[in-house]
């Protein structure tokens, strides 16, 4: 092979081992912005251990914030807001008649206030239908639940004020100091082992 030959290889091959440099150190580059990119899991309390089996989507947070200051109504039409079930543990359910998860989880409801009924525990459903004819519909379904009440959210507010941005059904759990301390979107067996548990974790702390 001619000298020229030899040195055009020689430069080729410079050429090739640099770009195999570049490309290395560009897929490195992008894999530490793209790590960087990626937000960190928001922190948890220690009732993220609860978040297991058929609550595996439970959301704990760790920062603890009061429920809004959303008003709501009672069977009666009197304003209601969460602050004025202050000193009990209260599992809020946000439902519809028209979201089917809704209706069939109301009989766990039901049942999770009937076994703690004379205890500090609050179990409100609210209905979140909109018109006379639907919240109708709905009074009619919660009378079959008891010892379920009406409350209501015509404004159709409530969804969207807490952690589960609007989705249906919505379940969160308060602390006696009304702060939100577990929330969860979509049905669950609200008498199961497994939410008995998560409740009686709240129970069991000072007031």
């Amino acid at each position: 092979m001619s000298g020229s030959k030899k040195a055009g290889w020689a430069m080729a091959a410079a050429v090739l081992i640099l770009g195999i440099g570049g490309a290395a150190l560009l897929y490195a580059n992008r894999a530490a912005v793209f790590k960087a990119a990626v937000p960190a899991a928001a922190p948890k309390s220690d009732l993220a251990r609860f978040a297991t089996g058929p609550l595996a989507r439970l959301e704990t947070p760790a920062i603890l914030v009061q429920a809004p200051d959303q008003v709501f109504k009672s069977r009666d039409g009197a304003d209601v807001r969460f602050a004025d079930f202050r000193g009990k543990v209260v599992v809020v359910n946000l439902w519809a008649m028209w979201c089917a998860p809704c209706r069939t989880e109301m009989p766990t409801l039901a049942r999770l206030a009937d076994l703690y009924a004379g205890q500090d525990l609050v179990v409100l459903p609210v209905n979140v239908d909109t018109g006379a004819d639907a919240i109708a519909d709905a009074t009619s379904f919660i009378d079959v639940h008891e010892p379920l009440p009406l409350y209501s959210d015509p404004s159709f507010r409530l969804p969207f004020v807490f952690p589960g941005e609007g989705k249906m059904p919505q379940t969160i759990l308060l602390d006696r100091q009304g702060r939100i301390r577990a929330a969860f979107a979509g049905e669950a067996d609200w008498a199961g082992p497994q939410a008995r548990a998560l409740i009686e974790a709240l129970l069991a702390e000072p007031d």
